[in-house]
């Protein structure tokens, strides 16, 4: 069960780092550009994109206004 529920996990990290990813790129920012405008590092950005990080709303909440899509937008896309 715990290894099905880490999948599970990973899964939607894996989906929402490319969608933030996606949504980054069409609106032509880097990494550093995302991270500047949603006041998070450059690093935690490509960590995101990448599916290694389980995002707190509170960062989702920022990268959300950052990229200009509302929260529910985002996780259509999920």
């Amino acid at each position: 069960m715990q290894s099905m529920r880490n999948n599970t996990q990973k899964d939607i990290r894996v989906r929402y780092g490319a969608v933030v990813k996606t949504l980054r790129k069409k609106r032509g920012l880097s990494q550093e550009e995302l991270g500047g405008l949603s006041r998070l590092h450059r690093t935690y950005i490509s960590d995101i994109e990448g599916g290694g990080r389980n995002v707190s709303l509170v960062n989702v909440e920022k990268i959300a206004r950052a990229l200009g899509v509302s929260i529910d937008k985002m996780f259509r896309g999920l």
